[in-house]
């Protein structure tokens, strides 16, 4: 394998990607099926070890798996193994949120050949009242790039990792380094998260596990306080906050306020490609933190 992708790689075929898999479980012992996850994409060309095939995996995955925290709303724990964000998000067609998007990307463009790094990052968030942590990626294709398929309304694609302002279609990002390896991401102007802070040196598995139990466990969490699933389409992006649907095709947001639990249930399928009965459960405290983020006097403005 050539670690920076500076030799073209030969093409390979779709029945080559099962060697490559193979290859993957002996060197790291994970149950990685490479080519299931690639069909669960929509991810039909011979892959190669380059930025165009990078861009096309990044927007797949978006556009495909969707940003999700149901289980933590459920009170099922979340665990950072990528294996098990395969079984979720692959053979069960589920979404994820940070830990599980990013692992099972990263797990999936290792054993495509890229190098990958885990990267642990903060989220800067003014006032929070908990230390909201996130995990991105670092790819070398000869020179490094960030990718970040788990941050919901973020990256629509790869991008090289220098200073400046970097464009994708109409969005806007920057990259300012901060010095000993480490950078923030500037997340484009109408983003309700606006940035984080990272390093490029590899994230500890440690710390991303415990950082991952905290935020699925303290009552102050957002992720668990609020239900939200998010998933990118050709044209915009489709958000569920608690029983609001948003749709951002343009520049005037439809938006469509859940009257009932099978609109909810029926909303996370035809949208979002979630099929869990079990969330027709949380209707009666989505509807109980409805009132908090959307006070009475704003009501009227959401229906």
């Amino acid at each position: 394998m050539d670690p920076l992708g500076l030799r073209a790689p030969r093409q390979e075929s779709r029945r080559d990607r099962r060697v490559t898999t193979q290859d993957h479980r002996e060197a790291t012992g994970s149950d990685m099926d490479v080519c299931a996850y690639l069909d669960r994409i929509g991810f039909t060309e011979d892959p190669r070890i380059d930025l165009p095939t990078l861009r096309i995996l990044h927007q797949r995955h978006l556009r495909t798996i969707p940003y999700e925290n149901l289980d933590i709303q459920l009170g099922r724990f979340v665990p950072t193994d990528p294996d098990l964000a395969f079984r979720k998000l692959v053979t069960d067609r589920r979404g994820g949120w940070c830990y599980e998007m990013n692992g099972l990307f990263g797990a999936a463009l290792t054993a495509l050949g890229f190098d990958v790094t885990l990267v642990h990052a903060s989220i800067e968030q003014g006032a929070a009242s908990v230390q909201l942590s996130h995990l991105a990626l670092v790819v070398d294709i000869g020179q490094p790039y960030l990718l970040d398929v788990g941050f919901g309304d973020g990256l629509l694609g790869p991008i090289p990792i220098r200073e400046g302002i970097h464009r994708q279609g109409e969005r806007q990002f920057g990259l300012e380094a901060l010095g000993q390896g480490v950078w923030r991401f500037i997340n484009h102007p109408s983003s309700s998260v606006r940035s984080f802070t990272f390093s490029v040196a590899p994230a500890d598995p440690q710390i991303i596990a415990n950082d991952s139990a905290r935020l699925q466990m303290a009552a102050n969490s957002p992720y668990v306080q609020n239900l939200v699933c998010q998933r990118h389409t050709a044209h915009g992006v489709s958000v569920l906050l608690g029983r609001v649907l948003c749709s951002l095709r343009s520049e005037t947001p439809e938006v469509t306020f859940l009257q009932s639990a099978e609109a909810f249930t029926r909303a996370l399928e035809t949208e979002f490609g979630i099929v869990l009965p079990a969330a027709s459960g949380l209707w009666a405290t989505v509807c109980e933190r409805h009132e908090v983020l959307f006070p009475a006097s704003q009501a009227t403005l959401i229906r």
